[in-house]
């Protein structure tokens, strides 16, 4: 053999195998790695590999967070130390159901919390509620659960790193490929009718995670912060259905108020508490979103008010190129965003709704107008049009209500009857043993469906 770095390895396995006594590693494993010129003796763990993988990608800064995330509170503490050639289906399995039973603990532990603090209110007596105050201190604080959506995640990039091992030679099956998880249920949104406001008036709880306003609550919360700084944000959000780091990313020359659109090319999103300019979320993210004449009417207003502010500030103004800032120029976070939108909710004593779902409102108000589904997919930015379907043709009963009556009027006409001539008088006629004549001259009352 001339190859003097192949047989240094392979004395380095012989070596391994004699002095650690252990069996004879797997013959084709063995000239894989020999071919594609790795170590034949080194023993990568899945940890290791993941932080090796993690430092060498180059993509968005929020995408690296979400991998980094992954890795740090999942993947590492719990399959970190497992050999990365040897990691199988079943250690994984394995991980995904310590996870689950971990979020029955915490499910509980949040629950005697809740209940504790619950009974503190009630307490009378200094000393009474001194002590629950310290009992309460000791237990584990409010923690999330690790949500199907999340499991999925960690899954994700798990099965990305793996991907990029197979690539590298170093292993030749991908686990986290064949590992099956519970399929993750979407919420549906539910609106604030009546009976739904009445009922969380009385005990506080929301009917669902996705709650989306009438056409009528939107219209009050729209006239109610109609003096707010950032009116013509909620504005776009409410009517154009632009998302929350979208609306904050806008800059002055994404919008064509003579042309009546605006083009949806950055957004802001807060990654480990800094914020940051990122390409919209997705392909179809990257939009132009027409304009009615009243958003530019709004968004005119808006400028107005804006120079007004810049002239105030003079030089204390910070130029970040928003559309949409704070008084000082400095651009919005968009954790601050939805903070704010929540103060004003409350303050005007309206259903709660994330700021989010002023965006499922603006799609169905757009459906509830006869605007297309496929229309309505654009003006959103989703890259599958069944997304746009499962989640807002669900929303507004008033929706399933109108074709439920459009059909009925269309069977009403189709089964119209001469006046006065009833649905069982037509069956008397049918039923009567008279004559051929008698129930010809009884047919020819009856009115042609066709006429």
């Amino acid at each position: 053999m001339d190859d003097e770095d192949g047989r240094r390895r392979l004395g380095d396995l012989l070596e391994r195998v004699a002095s650690d006594r252990e069996p004879l590693p797997d013959l084709e494993e063995t000239r894989r790695k020999f071919r594609s010129g790795q170590s034949l003796t080194a023993r990568i763990t899945v940890g290791e590999f993941l932080e090796s993988w993690l430092a060498g990608r180059k993509i968005r800064s929020s995408t690296l967070d979400r991998y980094a995330r992954d890795i740090r509170l999942h993947l590492k503490p719990r399959i970190g130390e497992v050999r990365l050639d040897r990691l199988r289906v079943s250690h994984l399995t394995e991980m995904f159901n310590a996870v689950v039973e971990r979020n029955i603990e915490i499910e509980e532990a949040n629950a005697l919390r809740r209940t504790a603090v619950e009974e503190l209110k009630a307490l009378k007596g200094r000393e009474r509620r001194r002590a629950a105050r310290a009992a309460i201190a000791e237990m584990p604080p409010f923690r999330r659960v690790v949500g199907p959506t999340t499991r999925r995640h960690i899954r994700a990039t798990l099965r990305a790193a793996l991907n990029d091992a197979i690539e590298q030679e170093l292993i030749t099956f991908n686990p986290a490929a064949h590992v099956e998880l519970d399929p993750v249920k979407r919420p549906k949104g539910l609106v604030w009718t009546d009976e739904r406001v009445a009922q969380w008036r009385a005990t506080g709880k929301r009917p669902s995670p996705v709650m989306v306003w009438t056409t009528e609550q939107t219209i009050a919360f729209l006239e109610g912060v109609a003096d707010d700084e950032l009116y013509a944000l909620f504005h776009l959000i409410a009517l154009r259905g632009l998302r929350r780091g979208e609306a904050c990313g806008l800059r002055p020359e994404d919008v064509d108020l003579k042309g009546q659109a605006l083009t949806v090319a950055t957004q802001l999103v807060d990654v480990n508490g800094e914020i940051e300019e990122n390409a919209p979320k997705s392909e179809a993210g990257d939009r132009i979103v027409a304009l009615d004449s009243d958003s530019v009417k709004v968004i005119k207003r808006h400028n107005k008010r804006q120079r007004k502010a810049r002239e105030k500030a003079g030089p204390a103004w910070v130029e970040s190129g928003r559309l949409f800032t704070r008084p000082n120029g400095e651009w919005i976070v968009p954790t601050w965003l939805s903070d704010h939108f929540d103060r004003l909710v409350r303050c005007l004593d309206l259903p709660p709704i994330r700021l989010h779902d002023l965006r499922h409102g603006a799609a169905t108000m757009a459906l509830k107008a006869g605007v297309k589904l496929k229309v309505v997919q654009a003006m959103l930015g989703h890259a599958s049009h069944a997304l746009t379907a499962d989640t807002y043709t669900a929303v507004l009963p008033e929706l399933a209500l109108e074709a439920a009556e459009a059909t009925a009027r269309l069977v009403s006409r189709r089964g119209k009857r001469t006046p006065g001539l009833t649905s069982g008088s037509h069956g008397a006629i049918a039923s009567k043993g008279g004559s051929k004549k008698d129930r010809k001259k009884g047919k020819k009352k009856q009115v042609n469906p066709a006429a």
